[in-house]
């Protein structure tokens, strides 16, 4: 297989590319990405040594650079994790966000139509759910809940869903949705949650909290993440929605708690601040269509998860996030 992984210096789009090159070793890879300030080529670079597997640096708006690649490279299918997803920075820039979520989106759709109607699998959010209730621990999101989204981030990852399943309907593109819970794991931009927390406590710095710290999400290892997006790359039916969680709530209070009890340090350390604007509440993910269907379940509990994740930020040091090339 000839796969174009975009995004590919990204959080997510990196470890997977590590895992599909240590999986399929013989598969040619290109790996793509703007390198924006959430892009790190230097986390991809050992990648590129070894023959089949090149770099793009392009932008997925690009129409003509992407579909020049497109025929170029004659790939067999594509996994779009280039995407903006700070929802702080799309509250302050929707703009850019619905450029690169939407427009993109819909480019690299377009090439996959051009050149030999190519599997298409985008890369999703549970965001596009909206949010659960505190209370109701017995809801969650399924792939038939409606989309009510929260965020201009939110809201661009839906318009691209709705806009892949479209090109499925309309033009027979063989396109997959996966919508996932949120991700933790090594290489993972300091600006969200986990690496900020730990980053910061090793410098004894304030850790800001929104609120009061009781909004739950449903954390993924990456490396639970990767391997579903795989069985859904290979095995997924065409136009279906695949969502991805983790089994594994916590509200960030606690998730900040536990980086602390790891670290040795007080929670003196935490400190609340105003929260976010359209905050939401809880997200809750069934994976059942996925276990039952394809045969996925999460591996890695957070327990164990959390402490390699802080390991591995012990053991990197210098990390501080993406460089670029």
């Amino acid at each position: 297989m000839k796969l174009l992984i975009t995004g590919a210096a990204g959080f997510i789009g990196s470890n997977f590319s590590y895992y599909w090159r240590e999986k399929y070793p013989e598969d040619a890879l290109a790996l793509l990405d703007v390198l924006t300030y959430a892009g790190n080529y230097t986390t991809i670079e050992p990648l590129l040594d070894p023959p089949g597997i090149t770099f793009e640096r392009m932008d997925i708006t690009d129409r003509k650079g992407v579909h020049t690649l497109f025929a170029r490279e004659k790939f067999d299918a594509v996994v779009n994790f280039a995407a903006e997803s700070f929802v702080d920075r799309s509250i302050e820039h929707p703009d850019v966000f619905l450029r690169s979520n939407i427009l993109g989106t819909q480019v690299l759709m377009d090439a996959c139509l051009a050149h030999g109607s190519i599997r298409f699998h985008q890369v999703s959010t549970d965001e596009v759910y909206g949010d659960l209730p505190l209370d109701r621990p017995d809801l969650f999101f399924t792939e038939e809940t409606n989309l009510h989204t929260s965020s201009p981030y939110s809201a661009s990852k839906a318009s691209a869903d709705l806009l892949a399943l479209s090109y499925f309907r309309t033009f027979g593109l063989p396109a997959t949705i996966s919508r996932c819970s949120n991700n933790y794991g090594p290489r993972q931009h300091p600006e969200k949650l986990i690496p900020k927390m730990i980053l910061k406590a090793l410098r004894d710095e304030p850790l800001p909290v929104y609120g009061n710290g009781r909004n739950i999400r449903d954390w993924l290892h990456v490396d639970d993440h990767c391997r579903a997006i795989e069985l859904i790359l290979l095995r997924g039916a065409p136009g279906a929605v695949y969502n991805v969680g983790g089994h594994n709530e916590r509200d960030n209070l606690a998730v900040v708690k536990t980086i602390l009890g790891i670290l040795g340090k007080p929670e003196s350390l935490i400190s609340y601040v105003t929260d976010r604007a359209g905050h939401d509440l809880r997200y809750g993910v069934d994976p059942a269509k996925i276990h039952r269907e394809l045969g996925w379940l999460p591996e890695i509990t957070f327990e164990d998860g959390i402490q390699k994740t802080v390991q591995w930020y012990l053991e990197h040091p210098d990390w501080r996030g993406p460089v670029s090339k």
